[in-house]
C-alpha cells in the first residue's frame, strides 16, 4: 500500500514538472521569456495547455490589455481634450483589435488554421503602434502601446510554432 501511494505522489509530481516545463519549453522560443511565463503562469488554463492552448491564452491577454487600453482613452478624452484627435484614432484601432484581430485569431488558432492567426496577432502590434505614433512623441499611452507590443511579439512567436 505504501508502495502504490509513493508511485502515485511520484506520478503526481512528474505531471506537474512537465506542465511546467511545457510553459518554460514554449516560452524559451519567444523574445521575451520572462514576460510570456509571466503570463501564462497567471492564467490557470496554462499549467494544462498544450501550443495551441497557450496561443489562445495570450489572445485573451492581448483581449484584456485592449480592453483596458479602450478605458484608458475613453477616460483621457474628458482629462486632455488637447488630444482628442489622436485619442479618437487609437479608439478606432483598439476597437479594430477587439472586434477583428482577436476575433480571427482565435477562430484560426481554433480551427487548425494558424497563419490567419498569426495575422491577427501582428496586426494588434501594429494597431497598438500607429497609436503611439498619432502623438508625435507626447503618447499618454505608451506604456500600455509598448505591453500591446511586447505581448504581440510574444503570442506571434508561439503562434508561428503551430505552423
Amino acid at each position: 500500500m505504501k508502495k502504490l501511494m509513493v508511485m502515485m505522489m511520484m506520478m503526481v509530481v512528474m505531471v506537474v514538472v512537465s506542465e511546467a516545463s511545457m510553459v518554460q519549453q514554449t516560452c524559451k522560443e519567444t523574445p521575451n521569456f520572462s514576460l510570456c511565463v509571466s503570463l501564462l503562469d497567471s492564467d490557470p488554463r496554462g499549467s494544462s495547455a498544450d501550443t495551441s492552448g497557450l496561443a489562445l491564452i495570450l489572445v485573451d491577454k492581448i483581449k484584456g490589455l485592449a480592453t483596458k487600453t479602450l478605458n484608458e482613452i475613453n477616460s483621457l478624452y474628458k482629462k486632455r481634450p488637447e488630444l482628442k484627435g489622436a485619442l479618437y484614432e487609437c479608439s478606432r484601432r483598439y476597437k479594430a483589435i477587439l472586434n477583428a484581430d482577436v476575433p480571427e485569431a482565435i477562430e484560426a488558432i481554433s480551427k487548425g488554421v494558424p497563419k490567419f492567426g498569426e495575422d491577427g496577432v501582428i496586426d494588434a502590434g501594429v494597431e497598438a503602434s500607429a497609436c503611439e505614433r498619432g502623438f508625435n512623441g507626447k503618447s499618454p499611452l505608451t506604456s500600455l502601446t509598448k505591453s500591446m507590443q511586447n505581448i504581440s511579439n510574444v503570442t506571434r512567436a508561439i503562434v508561428r510554432m503551430l505552423l
